[in-house]
């Protein structure tokens, strides 16, 4: 059985809480586990900030809509139980109990930032379906994969020389290269038999790497393109090389690279994008948000 939607996470966790014990969000999150048949797979699944599991993620939410509707209690440090007011809703039997049910409540309401803003804003369905964290998440892989599209059409459309100066940009932002004038030295300039540059591991120089970057639009760089590189670089007796493309390696041109004993890294469109982002190469920042959470090591008084 996959993890659960948020929205039906919600009651069962309740329904764990109506024996009015005092439990541990640890010990609901057990519980709930078998209750949804979850395998080891399923609560190992990560949100997409690699942060912490969506399982647990989802009850740790749970919890805290339940709480800010007045139907269960935190009493004591990382424990909380049902309210009188919860086992009043359990009594209703209500088929779910999702953030819809909730707003019945005016202490969820204020949480939320008031009905009326709700009622008017476009992202009701998501917060009905998922985390707050999911929800901001879920539109920060929207951005960034729209970033990712911008930058590859930015770079099938420069000049030779610009992607050739975008590359030199990477690699020094990935610590590749010693200084800015032996990289623009090297890469680009040779085009000798495969290769289009040569530049430093480190900045010491203490090895080199072989590099081929093209710019393509649509074909996929095939096995024949890489073993021709490969072949230059058996031709300079080297055992490492980056392969770069604005496009894709075809799936055998792959396979061929993993059984190579030379080390040729492949980097195709996408994950140039992403290196791209990841070293601040030809993107700049809008805003930040920042995101924090209570540090219980503070509160601990023992």
């Amino acid at each position: 059985m996959p993890i659960p939607q948020f929205k039906y996470v919600i009651k069962p966790l309740l329904e764990y809480l109506a024996d009015g014990q005092e439990h541990s969000l640890k010990e609901a999150e057990s519980s709930l586990a078998i209750k949804f048949n979850l395998k080891e797979s399923d609560l190992s699944q990560m949100t997409p900030s690699g942060r912490m599991t969506i399982f647990s993620n989802r009850v740790g939410w749970a919890k805290t809509y339940l709480k800010k509707a007045g139907l269960v209690d935190a009493p004591k440090k990382a424990l909380f139980k049902i309210t009188p007011q919860g086992q009043k809703v359990l009594a209703q039997k209500p088929e779910i109990i999702d953030p819809s049910f909730l707003r019945k409540f005016s202490s969820f309401n204020e949480f939320q930032g008031g009905a009326d803003t709700l009622e008017k804003s476009n992202e009701v369905e998501d917060l009905e379906e998922n985390t707050p964290e999911e929800t901001m998440e879920a539109g920060y892989q929207s951005i960034v994969k729209e970033l990712y599209a911008e930058l590859l059409n930015s770079l099938k459309s420069s000049s030779p020389a610009f992607f050739e100066q975008s590359v030199i940009d990477l690699l020094l932002g990935m610590g590749y290269g010693g200084s800015r004038k032996d990289a623009g030295q090297a890469i680009g300039r040779s085009g000798d038999g495969g290769i289009d540059g040569v530049i430093k591991e480190d900045k010491l120089g203490l090895d080199l790497i072989y590099v081929q970057a093209k710019r393509w639009n649509d074909n996929s760089v095939g096995r024949p393109e890489v073993q021709s590189f490969v072949g230059a670089l058996n031709g300079k007796f080297a055992k490492k090389g980056i392969f770069i493309t604005t496009s894709n390696f075809t799936k055998d041109a792959i396979e061929y690279a993993q059984r190579l004993d030379s080390k040729v890294i492949l980097i195709d469109g996408i994950q140039l994008a992403k290196l791209m982002v990841e070293y601040n190469i030809g993107v700049s920042t809008i805003t930040t948000y920042e995101i924090k959470k209570v540090d219980s090591d503070y509160f601990s008084e023992e």
